[in-house]
């Protein structure tokens, strides 16, 4: 059974908060020894709490005293180089918070449009019932996919002469195989359940932008 996250916020009740905090300081001085003796690295922990008259040091306060003075002597940029205050960590969070959230809007709007693509091929959806925004990013993704696809075919057909000798031609039979691994590469591609057309690097362009296509082949697999 996993255990159930922890919230991360401030106990109000004094008794929960009292035992949270003898718990946690003993769970820390346990990880910090095993720090110290598995990777044979100096250590030190200071904690003042309102539950004591003396702060607890660990492992001795000449222990202390000699892994600060060490850390004194470096210098500065060394000191401060993993360091954060709480304004500084609190940006970092946010700043990964609006990273995942870019993500999220990228997958979602490339799955909209995926979804429009298929729609327009199958007549469930008129080209007219969409805005200029939603044309922009379906012929985009249309012209994408036709590209991936021409590229694939010419892997395919590079793949397919370097295996063969050049002083036999083709049989039927391969050809028909190579034929037969294309098409069924394209049908896999093309699959509403299939990621293959689009990598995680994949974006679509912004909504603020105007972008001018002409894909004869575009129009045509809409209206053949």
């Amino acid at each position: 059974m996993t255990r159930k996250k922890v919230k991360l916020a401030y106990i109000a009740n004094a008794s929960a908060r009292k035992a949270t905090y003898k718990k946690r300081k003993r769970g820390l001085m346990k990880k910090i020894s095993e720090l110290s003796t598995l990777c044979a690295i100096e250590a030190c922990a200071i904690i003042f709490s309102p539950y004591e008259s003396e702060p607890e040091v660990w492992p001795s306060p000449t222990g202390v005293q000699r892994v600060l003075s060490r850390f004194k002597k470096m210098p500065k940029i060394e000191q401060s180089k993993n360091m954060v205050n709480h304004e500084k960590f609190l940006r970092q969070k946010i700043a990964k918070a609006n990273d995942q959230l870019k993500k999220m809007r990228k997958d979602n709007r490339k799955k909209e449009v995926m979804r429009l693509m298929f729609q327009s091929l199958t007549a469930e959806k008129e080209l007219h019932d969409l805005n200029v925004l939603d044309l922009n990013d379906l012929v985009w993704l249309i012209d994408q996919s036709l590209e991936d696809i021409a590229t694939r075919i010419d892997s395919l057909k590079k793949r397919s002469m370097q295996l063969q000798p050049r002083s036999q031609p083709q049989s039927l039979c391969q050809a028909s195989e190579n034929q037969s691994e294309t098409v069924a590469w394209m049908m896999e591609l093309v699959s509403p359940g299939s990621n293959g057309l689009f990598g995680d690097d994949m974006f679509l362009p912004s909504g603020d932008q105007t972008y001018n296509y002409s894909n004869a082949m575009f129009f045509q697999c809409l209206f053949p």
